[in-house]
């Protein structure tokens, strides 16, 4: 596969489409330095984005929790997204915009007078954990937490969240799985570093509580359909030790879609029948 930085296509950059290889940034660019970067993972099915305008509006609102109003309304955004599907002949893809904190006359921590640019790029990408759609992933149970409300704004889709992400992910793949299950500061059960987690109960689903953490727009979906179905949600703050109870578990998220799981760290789960169901009832609506 070649690299992300050398393939034929074109990138929308600052409202207009570049050649995917001049799609460059100055090394002197706040965001390499201070994490002043806010991005959206979308994904976009029979020449649709799921929930393209959703995502839009949250890229907006976290550049606006970051203090970095991103200069595009999300008509703006959505266009951009469309003329990069469409330069690029894709139909059926993986979409990322990107807004950040450039090169200007700031080079400290203060970047206000520095331009707040955007970027959107789509590349063809399959199921983000592989086969274990059908046998369930296996995931570590890492050692970082995702931090306090009061030391970020969790809220936000932010780059700088993503750093214990990577982390976490390196040291899970080194142990034969494919991601980690974060806890929260309190301890409580959190998500895996790009995923929401649902669990199965004696029929009933339960999953945390995204007070510490992104209230993803894949989950929102999935607590709809799951309550449409008559099955009840409870909405909580889970301990670790209630891992053991749980008998299916799954990820969501917009690269994840609906990830079985089937084991965190000694915990074994099985790709239960509500799991299979989930799953097949998200890859059609997407498709709709």
């Amino acid at each position: 596969m070649s690299s992300y930085d050398d393939r034929d296509g074109k990138i929308w950059m600052d409202g207009k489409l570049v050649d995917w290889r001049d799609a460059n940034v100055h090394i002197l660019t706040h965001a390499l330095h201070y994490a002043s970067s806010v991005f959206e993972g979308e994904r976009c099915y029979n020449g649709k984005v799921f929930l393209s305008r959703k995502h839009s509006e949250r890229l907006l609102n976290s550049g606006n929790l970051l203090d970095m109003p991103i200069p595009y309304t999300v008509d703006q955004i959505e266009a951009a997204k469309r003329e990069v599907l469409d330069a690029n002949g894709l139909t059926d893809a993986y979409v990322r915009v990107v807004a950040w904190r450039g090169a200007g006359e700031d080079m400290g921590v203060a970047s206000s007078r520095n331009p707040v640019r955007m970027a959107v790029a789509a590349w063809e990408w399959g199921s983000y954990y592989g086969d274990a759609k059908f046998k369930g992933a296996k995931l570590d149970i890492a050692k970082w937490k995702r931090p306090s409300p009061e030391t970020i704004p969790t809220a936000a889709k932010a780059a700088g969240l993503y750093m214990i992400c990577t982390m976490s992910k390196h040291a899970a793949e080194a142990k034969g799985c494919s991601d980690a299950l974060f806890m929260d500061y309190r301890g409580y059960v959190a998500e895996a570093t790009g995923a929401n987690i649902f669990f199965v109960k004696d029929g009933e689903v339960h999953t945390p509580d995204p007070d510490a953490i992104l209230n993803g727009l894949t989950r929102q979906t999935v607590i709809k359909m799951l309550e449409e179905r008559g099955v009840k949600v409870h909405v909580r703050h889970i301990m670790p030790e209630e891992l053991a109870s749980f008998e299916q578990c799954w990820l969501t998220g917009s690269a994840a879609e609906v990830t079985p799981v089937g084991q965190i760290g000694d915990y074994t789960f099985e790709v239960g029948t509500l799991t299979r169901e989930i799953a097949e009832a998200y890859d059609k609506l997407v498709r709709s």
